[in-house]
């Protein structure tokens, strides 16, 4: 019965120690989910119906009355800023996909952030 209670007595520290190192790990781990979660940006998915506005734009240049050389300098400048305006939207870990090429709905379209992106860049001469 001696050497029942000599071992009780030796495995209650132990057992604290233990808890111990588990409770310590348990805080880092905690505290570097918590850290990585406040530090990395948040990504946003959004979809924008590319294909449809550039249809759009180039039917529009289509019934104007321009030479072709002048409409196709205004398509090829549109599309360049079409491939800047995707490009920028995509910054900052915002992931862009194209609507035409989702199956299923659930992210936001941002084609109206597109058109305005756009036409800003056309509005400023940006068409090189």
């Amino acid at each position: 019965m001696a050497d029942t209670n000599r071992l009780q007595s030796f495995n209650q520290p132990l057992l604290l120690k233990i808890a111990a190192v588990l409770a310590i790990a348990a805080a880092l781990l905690w505290a570097t989910w918590v850290s990585r979660e406040l530090t990395e940006p948040r990504q946003e998915i959004v979809t924008v119906r590319l294909a449809e506005t550039i249809a759009a734009f180039v039917d529009a240049e289509a019934r104007e009355t321009r030479d072709p050389e002048t409409s196709q300098a205004r398509v090829l400048a549109f599309l360049k800023a079409s491939e800047r305006a995707v490009a920028d939207m995509g910054s900052d870990g915002r992931v862009v996909l194209v609507g035409e090429a989702v199956l299923a709905g659930g992210p936001p379209d941002a084609t109206d952030e597109l058109r305005m992106r756009i036409a800003g860049q056309l509005g400023q001469g940006d068409g090189q």
